[in-house]
């Protein structure tokens, strides 16, 4: 992924990164998910969502205010 670019959020569940990655379409950032899970063992890995660095801030906090995307414990 090219230096200009910052994880902002990261999930075990693909469907967690979608919903985050509209979140921040929403908002007007853009956002792209990373898919690092193992093909093999999909149980292994994280999907993450990518930010333009200088979005970085704003897309957290947009992210740590959303209930719907949060991992359940």
């Amino acid at each position: 992924m090219d230096e200009n670019w910052a994880k902002a959020y990261q999930s075990t569940q693909m469907i967690r990164a979608e919903i985050a990655r509209e979140l921040l379409e929403q908002n007007g950032i853009a956002a792209v998910i990373v898919n690092k899970k193992d093909s093999s063992y999909p149980i292994f890995g994280m999907c993450e969502v990518h930010v333009p660095a200088s979005d970085l801030s704003q897309a957290q906090t947009i992210l740590n205010n959303e209930d719907a995307i949060k991992e359940s414990e």
